[in-house]
């Protein structure tokens, strides 16, 4: 089980990818004409193996448009990882009583969706792909790309909930994963290839979600460099003194 994608959430789609490809170095691999259905539009940015992607709503209505409301802006939406077997990931979810809100299952990739509500903080997505090292949702294109000077891959994310241990617990419950509780107010989940999930408290008042992103990069003053020409607000993580950056309405940390 690995991060495999996380996706943000934007009023405009173009300024923040615009952002994101600049400060780490990337490129637009995809424009998934399937997040129609969900009344979105997006970008799908490979990082190495793994992607970022922006979703934006295209119309009225849609739980993106909603999460905007309720958290005051752009910010993170979706974690997506990618698991070996999904048949047992599927009974494992059903065990803890969550709901699954959209699947789909194609030759050489499969997907449930799970209810934020019954998990809490994020849409958790878990994906099964094949072959292993292949991602549809990143486009056709992807493996052809030149990788980037900047960045390696994205290895973590953050959730925040006024109850951090609490959520870490449920996500263990949902996953499978023992939770490694270290305070009230610091929690995380390791996974696999060094990738980890980590549970915050909320500090600033936006409520329950994806607070931030953890993305190796190959040269981290480069990095904060053209952030701080692009106007981004830099600084330091609160629990390890990782190099951050503002983003999207997402905290990156930078792992070197």
């Amino acid at each position: 089980m690995r991060i495999r994608q996380i996706a943000l959430v934007a009023e405009k789609l173009d300024p923040v990818v615009e952002d994101l490809c600049d400060v780490f170095g990337l490129e637009v691999g995809f424009n998934d004409p399937g997040v129609g259905t969900f009344g979105l539009c997006n970008a799908v940015l490979p990082v190495g193996g793994t992607f970022l992607e922006v979703v934006c709503p295209e119309k009225a209505g849609t739980s993106a448009g909603r999460l905007l409301d309720r958290r005051g802006g752009d910010g993170g939406y979706m974690v997506i990882l990618q698991v070996e077997d999904l048949d047992a990931a599927r009974e494992q979810a059903a065990a803890q009583g969550v709901r699954i809100v959209w699947e789909t299952k194609l030759e050489d990739i499969a997907t449930i969706h799970l209810h934020p509500r019954d998990v809490g903080a994020a849409i958790l997505s878990l994906d099964w792909a094949s072959p292993h090292d292949s991602w549809r949702w990143g486009g056709p294109d992807w493996p052809k790309m030149t990788p980037s000077s900047l960045s390696a891959r994205v290895c973590g994310a953050d959730l925040q909930s006024a109850r951090p241990a609490d959520l870490a617990k449920r996500w263990g419950e949902v996953l499978g994963r023992k939770a490694q509780v270290s305070t009230a107010e610091l929690a995380s989940i390791a996974l696999d290839d060094g990738s980890e999930l980590r549970f915050l408290p909320d500090r600033d008042g936006r409520g329950e979600g994806v607070r931030g992103v953890e993305i190796e990069v190959r040269d981290a003053e480069q990095v904060l460099g053209k952030a701080r020409e692009r106007g981004l607000r830099v600084g330091q993580d609160e629990v390890n003194g990782q190099s951050t950056l503002e983003l999207g309405g997402a905290i990156f940390r930078l792992r070197v």
